[in-house]
């Protein structure tokens, strides 16, 4: 019993001693972590508009809104999509779709493509054939 009591008394004083040693992970001295710094982004820049050519577009291909309303009359459709236009001319033989895009900062919307259907079944067609059909004379 008395060898108990001495433990007892030795215990609590020898941890006493080990206390400073002790380290907890709550102790351990944490480091933020690296910033990571990715390289900028670089984007091509958008690929200028593709100017479509073809016999039979003349007149067309280049045209403002207001020569090819002279040409076909009021456009069925007028769609403005961002800084793109797309107008739709349509008559029994066919349906033209007119795509107009800027070709500068601040320019008036030019015609670079156009699309052309059968009226009846959605069909392609010739483009010069339809453009031809659908001129006023």
């Amino acid at each position: 019993m008395r060898n108990l009591a001495i433990v007892l008394i030795l215990v609590p004083l020898l941890t006493a001693c080990g206390a400073g040693q002790v380290r907890t992970a709550a102790s351990v001295p944490v480091r933020p972590p690296k910033a990571i710094v990715h390289p900028p982004v670089r984007r091509p820049a958008p690929p200028s508009a593709r100017v479509l050519t073809a016999p039979g577009l003349e007149g067309v291909i280049g045209a403002q809104r207001d020569d090819l309303a002279r040409q076909f009359g009021p456009p069925r459709l007028d769609v403005w999509e961002g800084d793109a236009r797309k107008l739709q001319f349509a008559g029994p033989a066919c349906v033209l779709d007119v795509y107009l895009y800027p070709s500068g900062a601040g320019r008036v919307p030019e015609a670079t493509y156009v699309d052309t259907r059968r009226a009846s079944d959605g069909q392609d067609v010739d483009r010069a054939s339809c453009i031809a059909a659908l001129r006023k004379k």
